[in-house]
């Protein structure tokens, strides 16, 4: 990987912008859940705080954290447990900066009330040098000159590991190129959202026509306390055959 570009546990992180990337924290997923009926311990938003936290402390001193989409989860209202959290989340993330951006996302139709009560910004998209962080979930009219990469979340990639009847999904950054850009495709940053095996299932931003040369960084299982390790694990159409 380009050192002026990290993968830190679920997180991007360039070091010369001092900025930290994480996208599709989904906050309110387990509520939707437990409504429909798929009864799951409320454990996850404490989980999420605390292995946020230890990537905010890993990498130190921040200028920027970049939401790059679906902050919270359900489309048209913003539930009390969403808004609680969605702010205690917020919180968080301002002890180590001072400017969280928000790039709005397909899952964030009514950001704003939560956005203003905490005086941070909702974009399109955020550019930092010559590395443009968008959602995903559209291709943007026009890409300023001087751009050579581009990160995305939305499709919460991920891929199956194992021989025969023994298979786990692990969850993965992808890397390949759009056009004439880099492209980093990012995890979800939300433990119960398992992802989409980029093997086998058919993913949905434009931006991923066809993966197949992608290179997969299989994030491996988290330690306690500590941060999980990155593997590189090949391309995607090696992994296929199990599709």
């Amino acid at each position: 990987m380009n050192s002026e570009i990290q993968f830190v546990d679920l997180a991007v992180f360039l070091p010369k912008e001092k900025t930290l990337v994480i996208t599709d924290i989904h906050i309110g997923y387990e509520e939707e859940l437990n409504k429909k009926g798929v009864l799951i311990p409320r454990t996850q938003f404490p989980f999420l705080m605390k292995r946020t936290e230890r990537i905010l402390n890993h990498v130190g001193s921040l200028d920027t954290i970049v939401i790059a989409g679906d902050l919270k989860h359900e489309f048209g209202t913003i539930s009390e447990t969403e808004w609680r959290n969605t702010l205690r989340f917020l919180d968080l993330l301002a002890k180590h900066t001072k400017h969280i951006i928000l790039i709005k996302g397909n899952h964030d139709t009514i950001l704003g009330p939560i956005a203003k009560k905490r005086n941070v910004v909702i974009k399109d998209a955020h550019r930092l040098g010559s590395v443009l962080v968008l959602h995903g979930d559209s291709i943007p009219k026009k890409i300023e000159k001087g751009i050579t990469t581009l990160i995305i979340g939305h499709d919460h990639p991920a891929i199956s590991v194992g021989e025969d009847v023994r298979t786990e999904k692990y969850k993965c950054f992808l890397v390949g190129k759009y056009k004439k850009y880099g492209l980093i495709v990012m995890p979800s940053l939300n433990p119960v959202t398992e992802g989409t095996d980029v093997s086998k299932e058919k993913l949905l931003s434009p931006f991923l026509r066809d993966v197949r040369n992608f290179s997969v960084y299989v994030v491996a299982d988290l330690p306690e306390n500590g941060l999980a390790r990155i593997f590189p694990f090949g391309k995607v159409k090696d992994h296929m055959h199990a599709a």
